[in-house]
């Protein structure tokens, strides 16, 4: 896997158990594991070495640090370079004789290729997969945990998703709340901002086991090892034939179908604050990513 940087990877792997479960780290405990496209990038290259690797028949996504993830990274200094267009790459159109930059349309491609058809590929991988998650997980960190086919749980995780309440979406870009938290409970969430923690989550069956947080890794691996010990065609029958019932009942094109009110949430919220916050979010938007931090300097792209 490429470096994440001069310092790290952004995400690590490693194999147990004679190579029979990879585990997979988000790698950025000092920013909150916040979601750069480099570590989106390297994470899908890391679920597509388990996915080639014949000897691996579980997949757990784990965290380093205190959260599983703020969620997107929206303010560090390489994320802004990242989404940067480079020289002579400014999408733009003209309206009334002036000549507008495309925001809306650079947006929805990057978050399309980022967001939507990543965590759609990492649902169906060829592999059980297992999302590991303590403390924090935050708005993009559901749709990696959502991704999965099974997650478990520290006693000290809390879920939410605050970009409708803070950024005027209705929420992020792979939209599965209605099917994780019902419908009714995922309108509360999402119109509050409200977090839940790790049992509630687990009585709306969210979550598979909670586990207290200093067992959290080894208890992971006990019940990744359980699922191991199963035949895998059998393993993946039982992943498709659920992903196929969710699929009938229309969980696939009601993601696409909210992916596109999300992005329509991008183009009012680009045309709204446009001469108001130029450079970057408005003042009043709180920086969710690091949690407590000292907070950096921030700029954002609507």
């Amino acid at each position: 896997m490429s470096a994440a940087s001069a310092n790290h990877e952004q995400v690590t792997y490693e194999t147990l158990d004679d190579g029979r479960i990879a585990r997979i780290w988000l790698n950025r405990p000092e920013a909150q594991n916040a979601q750069s496209r480099t570590l989106l990038v390297q994470l899908d290259e890391a679920f597509g070495r388990a996915e080639a690797d014949d000897e691996v028949r579980v997949v757990i996504l784990a965290a380093r640090g205190k959260n599983f993830s703020a969620g997107h990274d929206l303010g560090s200094e390489a994320a802004l370079a990242e989404r940067a267009p480079g020289p002579d790459q400014h999408p733009s159109f003209r309206i009334n004789g002036a000549t507008r930059a495309a925001v809306a349309e650079r947006t929805y491609l990057q978050e399309w290729h980022y967001f939507f058809e990543n965590t759609s590929r990492w649902r169906d991988l060829r592999k059980i997969t297992i999302a590991q998650v303590q403390g924090n997980a935050i708005s993009a960190a559901l749709m990696l945990i959502w991704a999965c086919d099974l997650i478990v749980a520290a006693d000290d995780a809390k879920f939410s998703d605050v970009v409708a309440v803070r950024m005027g979406m209705p929420g992020v870009e792979y939209y599965a709340h209605p099917w994780e938290f019902g419908a009714r409970k995922a309108k509360e969430l999402l119109l509050t901002g409200d977090s839940i923690d790790a049992e509630e989550a687990h009585r709306l069956g969210m979550v598979s086991k909670v586990f207290p947080r200093a067992e959290l890794e080894d208890k992971t691996l006990d019940f990744a090892r359980r699922i191991a010990e199963r035949p895998t065609m059998a393993a993946l029958l039982v992943k498709d034939s659920v992903n196929a019932a969710s699929d009938a009942m229309g969980f696939t094109e009601a993601l696409r179908h909210a992916f596109h009110i999300h992005e329509l949430g991008h183009a009012h919220w680009a045309a709204h604050n446009e001469n108001r916050y130029p450079i970057g979010l408005p003042p009043d938007v709180p920086d969710w990513r690091t949690l407590g931090a000292p907070k950096p300097a921030r700029r954002d792209e609507p």
